[in-house]
């Protein structure tokens, strides 16, 4: 048996749009001047709580501001299906690996809202385990989501992927010793540079990513 464990946001779907508009929404709340959509999607991938904080400090607010995480939250279920979609190409992607691989789904973005996400895109059927940053496990960099997922279904690490867009994905497989496979057409790359090592499968589109990961290491 293999293993394939998606990222969500910027892997799955683009959701720069509602994320960027929810953060202004908040921060327009305390009086604060919006910022540009790729300003904010440059402080998404480490769960809800630090893009607030990112958001506050960015507009120079005070980053610790009680009320602000519950107020985005509260802002972006309401958002959070506005312009969301999945990437193009995914759909079936999805559904062609589910019929030969286990899959599943190790985001930052709380459970709950993951799991609207991907009913509302009828993919949540694809997937057999969806792990949020509020499932109990600690959240990715660490491997422990990860590894819970790998545990669950038998699966040992040169039978895993993880596909991510950025280096927080990145550093997960390291640490949890999988293949990974990054995808480079998501919006990772706006925290920061990739540094990669050259065992990375790359793909610029969703329609690269069975082939990817088909063929790189197939010897073990």
């Amino acid at each position: 048996m293999s293993l394939v464990v998606f990222d969500l946001d910027g892997t799955l779907v683009d959701s720069r749009r509602d994320l960027a508009e929810s953060t202004n929404e908040m921060l327009s709340s305390y009086g604060a001047t919006p910022m540009p959509v790729e300003t904010v999607a440059a402080m998404v991938g480490e769960g809800a709580k630090v893009l607030v904080q990112r958001a506050l400090a960015t507009a120079g607010l005070d980053p610790d501001e009680p009320e602000a995480l519950a107020r985005f939250r509260e802002i972006y279920d309401r958002r959070l299906l506005v312009h969301t979609r999945p990437y193009d190409g995914i759909v079936d992607v999805v559904r062609t690996l589910g019929m030969s691989r286990t899959l599943a789904v190790l985001t930052n973005k709380p459970e709950a809202p993951s799991i609207r996400l991907l009913q509302a895109f009828e993919l949540a059927g694809a997937f057999r385990r969806v792990v949020g940053g509020d499932s109990g496990v600690a959240r990715k960099p660490d491997p422990a989501g990860l590894q819970s997922v790998m545990s669950e279904f038998g699966v040992g690490p040169r039978h895993t992927w993880l596909v991510g867009d950025s280096m927080i994905d990145v550093e997960t497989a390291r640490r949890a010793g999988v293949r990974m496979c990054v995808a480079l057409y998501g919006f990772g790359q706006l925290r920061g540079g990739l540094d990669l090592d050259g065992t990375e499968a790359l793909v610029h589109s969703p329609a690269g990513i069975p082939a990817a990961i088909r063929d790189v290491r197939t010897d073990e």
